[in-house]
């Protein structure tokens, strides 16, 4: 949760917002809702943006939003966080999340990712992935 919560405060602080999808955001990916564990997630790329469906506990109804992480130093796509909040205003849209019965708005921020994980205490824990064709 301190990392998740870390996240935000780093995105109004004037983190650097993403107005386009990183590279990697494609095949199998680390997805995770705050506050629940780490799953591997379906992604794809469309012409309305990235697509990422989501399996797995405490997918939000509305209110809602994923955010794709990436590591601002080394500019690696880390996995995308999923909360149970109101959107931010005003960011640009990247795609969607896609869970249960419903969608998500999926916005993406660059973070300085030693301040929101650490090796002993990982944002999202290690899955396998498998990058689309």
């Amino acid at each position: 949760m301190a990392g998740a919560t870390m996240v935000l405060e780093q995105m109004r602080a004037g983190t650097k917002i993403l107005d386009q999808l990183p590279d990697g955001v494609v095949g199998t990916i680390p997805t995770r809702v705050v506050g629940y564990g780490t799953v591997p997630a379906l992604a794809a790329e469309s012409p309305e943006g990235a697509i990422v469906g989501f399996e797995g506990e405490g997918f939000p109804a509305t209110p809602g939003f994923g955010l794709v992480l990436v590591e601002d130093s080394a500019d690696t796509f880390k996995g995308v966080l999923i909360y149970d909040l109101d959107p931010p205003q005003g960011l640009p849209q990247l795609g969607l999340v896609t869970g249960g019965t419903g969608a998500i708005p999926l916005f993406g921020a660059r973070v300085a990712w030693g301040a929101v994980s650490e090796p002993r205490c990982p944002l999202f824990a290690r899955v396998d992935t498998v990058t689309a064709p």
